[in-house]
């Protein structure tokens, strides 16, 4: 079974037949996809900005992440589920469309990018963690993080400008 089998077997699972032609499924679950991402976008944007040096500095990072965080969590994963179901109404189209493939290779790197600033920089945040001043590893983090989730919007909106 080669990929393209797989992708139309997607394809034909009921729920995505369901999505793919019914009136309102789809554009109801984009809808709340995009809502998602909003949030998803918001929340890191302002984590991330604490980290480049930007205000908020009467938060300390730790207190900020574990604030806000969770809610990045909950609206990632309602994304992820929505965007699964987006995928799998067309999903044959979807993934010969380059800007979705860019899409998918910017969340990887964004994934990355969060993991190697937790396992990496966010372990030495009891010496930082109150100072306006974050260490350039922080700052890099969350320019790269901001520069990486701008791009991940535009090229999602893209996707639904071009043909296969």
């Amino acid at each position: 079974m080669n990929i393209h089998d797989i992708l139309k077997s997607i394809e034909n699972l009921p729920l995505a037949v369901a999505i793919r032609e019914n009136d309102v499924l789809f554009p109801w679950i984009e809808s709340v996809h995009v809502v998602a991402l909003v949030i998803v976008v918001g929340v890191i944007s302002l984590v991330d900005l604490r980290l480049i040096g930007f205000r908020s500095h009467h938060r300390s990072v730790r207190r900020l992440t574990r604030e806000l965080l969770p809610l990045a969590w909950g609206a990632f994963l309602i994304a992820v589920t929505t965007g699964s179901l987006l995928f799998a109404s067309d999903a044959v189209a979807y993934s010969g469309k380059l800007p979705f493939l860019i899409k998918m290779a910017l969340l990887l790197a964004a994934g990355a990018n969060m993991a190697f600033f937790h396992l990496v920089t966010y372990r030495r945040v009891d010496s930082w963690d109150e100072t306006l001043d974050t260490p350039l590893g922080a700052r890099v983090a969350g320019a790269v993080s901001l520069c990486l989730w701008v791009a991940i919007v535009v090229f999602g909106r893209w996707i639904g400008f071009v043909d296969a």
